[in-house]
């Protein structure tokens, strides 16, 4: 559950938002049209599954407006200006190859962009500040990133009239720019519940490229490194929120280190063999029984969105020509924890920029997306039941396989499968391949 149920919803709050703070001038409202028009004629929109997209863009820039009166940071009018069209613009890169924003390609467009500029102009904002406050919102703020960006950071302030000759101010601003920072970082966990933190965990690992068992690794060391490291700053802002906001944001944290508890104590009994993982293939009576498809459905509704295969779902689940193999706990009568499913290839329809040679010619099996329980990826079962699933296709005469996945272990199976791409997706990078049976 989140706070805001469509973007329209979310627009008009940050128009109150504006009208409170005084930013009441029509070049803010078209500054708000603009971005939105920009970023669902990109597929950047809320259909775009990756974790930047027009709903993060609005929540940073409806929670930075929302949370401004904190007590770390004294904001003038004229900071909140800033503030505004910084947040508004920070991740915007059309251009993308992966999902993550590139900060150069963010610059490049906010200082190419007429429209922009124009608006920029009328608002009587400097631009290199803009171009500080979003390369401080670089991620993470260490290392070659962080010295990169503060290279340019000096070329900003002494491009600017404001910043040349002032280090007070040059302070001030790098100031704003970490609160910018921190808020993009809290912001989605408080406007919505854990089921809106879990699915923004699952777009940020699909559209990263990130292995299933990452998922929960990574978001326990988010936390701990925000809560930790930028104490100074996070504090204030969670302490401005409503209950139910600051309920939100703990609720996520505290539940992701309880999931990530129960992964460790799993991976703890499989090492002592206290848990044993069997690939099972399932017969027909099984197959047809309501408890058995609604275990699997379950699992299949943890998948990222677009892995989800659901169109007659129950019905390909009790077809016999289906090929399913599961994956269960100790013995074939044990908890199924992961499946794989899949059939001939002329019974999907994929992507319509995919052109596979093989279709239509019956020779070949398609694969969905291996599912398997949360806290049971990186056990090998995925492995074990995939091969598997290919020693069936191949007892029933199927001459290839194809399906989706991760770049990275496609190339990976080059070698080792003689797999090949047949179609490239970006920025995701899930593709999709083929092997000869």
């Amino acid at each position: 559950m989140q706070m805001f149920a469509n973007t329209q919803v979310m627009r008009n709050n940050i128009l109150d938002l504006l009208i409170e703070n005084g930013l009441d001038a029509d070049c803010y409202v078209e500054m708000l049209d603009y971005t939105i028009d920009l970023f669902e004629s990109r597929g950047l929109g809320r259909d775009y599954y990756g974790y930047h997209n027009i709903n993060h863009e609005l929540e940073v820039t409806y929670f930075s407006l929302l949370v401004s009166k904190q007590e770390k940071i004294k904001f003038t009018h004229e900071d909140i200006k800033y503030l505004y069209v910084s947040a508004l613009f920070h991740d915007f890169d059309p251009e993308k190859s992966v999902d993550k924003p590139h900060e150069q390609s963010v610059l490049k467009f906010i200082s190419t962009d007429r429209k922009l500029k124009q608006l920029i102009k009328t608002a009587n904002i400097d631009l290199e500040i803009i171009k500080v406050l979003i390369l401080r919102t670089t991620y993470p703020w260490m290392g070659e990133l962080k010295k990169n960006a503060e290279e340019q950071i000096k070329e900003c302030f002494l491009n600017s009239e404001l910043t040349r000759n002032n280090l007070e101010f040059q302070k001030h601003i790098m100031d704003i720019g970490w609160y910018l920072t921190v808020v993009d970082r809290i912001s989605g966990y408080a406007l919505g519940d854990f089921s809106k933190a879990m699915e923004m965990a699952k777009m940020n690992a699909h559209a990263l490229a990130w292995r299933p068992s990452l998922i929960v690794r990574s978001a326990v060391a988010y936390f701990e490194e925000l809560l930790n490291k930028e104490t100074e700053m996070v504090k204030p802002v969670l302490k401005i929120l409503s209950n139910e906001m600051r309920k939100n944001f703990f609720d996520t944290v505290l539940s992701f280190m309880r999931i990530r508890q129960q992964e460790i104590t799993i991976q703890a009994d499989c090492a002592y063999k206290n848990l044993r993982l069997i690939p099972t293939i399932e017969c027909m009576s099984t197959r047809n029984d309501p408890e058995f498809i609604n275990s699997i459905h379950e699992i299949l509704l943890e998948l990222p969105r677009p892995l989800q295969f659901l169109d007659n779902f129950e019905k390909s689940v009790k077809d016999p020509d289906t090929i399913i193999t599961t994956l269960r706990l100790n013995g074939k009568d044990g908890e199924v924890v992961g499946y794989a499913k899949g059939g001939a290839l002329e019974n999907y329809n994929l992507r319509e920029e995919i052109r596979d040679e093989n279709y239509g010619l019956g020779n070949t099996v398609f694969l969905e997306p291996i599912a398997v329980k949360m806290g049971y990826w990186g056990l090998k079962g995925g492995s074990e039941m995939r091969h598997m699933f290919v020693m069936q296709s191949h007892s029933k005469k199927f001459k290839y396989l194809t399906s989706f996945a991760l770049r990275d272990v496609i190339n990976g199976r080059i070698e080792k499968e003689q797999a090949e791409f047949v179609a490239q997706f970006d920025p995701e990078r899930w593709d999709y391949y083929r092997i000869k049976i």
